[in-house]
């Protein structure tokens, strides 16, 4: 595979540093939140982490969580899907996608969910145009 090829590979907490940057990007966060964060993340046993390398440069994240539930069995629950602002609009997001997707048909996953937020329509269409489907409301109450 030449390094200019996309490619997927999980990542560890070892690689924290590199993650950062792109976390970063999903919000108004300070390097020190993220940095706990993503430490109590992968103290998780259903924890994967996701990354998206072009050039051997890491341009994309996402989080994902192993769930069983009675409506949909065995998921992947992605959160803070990342693609680097500069290598946006250039189709790396639909091969992180498939890359993730394979990874879930190859372990015998039956579904790949996510939440997007109500006012990312950029994301919405992505997700539609991936066959996506919305199935209900998300609800939080801050503790």
């Amino acid at each position: 595979m030449s390094s200019k090829t996309p490619n997927v590979r999980l990542l560890a907490i070892t690689d924290i540093d590199k993650m950062i940057p792109l976390a970063l990007q999903l919000g108004d966060y300070n390097e020190e939140q993220i940095r706990t964060y993503i430490n109590e993340m992968f103290a998780y046993g259903n924890y994967v982490c996701f990354g998206f390398f072009v050039s051997n440069e890491l341009i994309g994240l996402t989080s994902g969580w192993t769930t069983t539930r009675f409506y949909c069995g065995k998921q992947l629950e992605i959160d803070n899907v990342v693609i680097d602002a500069k290598h946006q609009s250039k189709g790396y997001g639909r091969i992180f996608e498939s890359e993730i997707k394979a990874w879930c048909f190859e372990r015998g996953y039956d579904t790949i969910e996510l939440n997007s937020y109500v006012f990312n329509s950029r994301s919405h269409k992505f997700y539609f145009n991936q066959d996506y489907k919305i199935i209900g409301y998300h609800f939080q109450k801050k503790l």
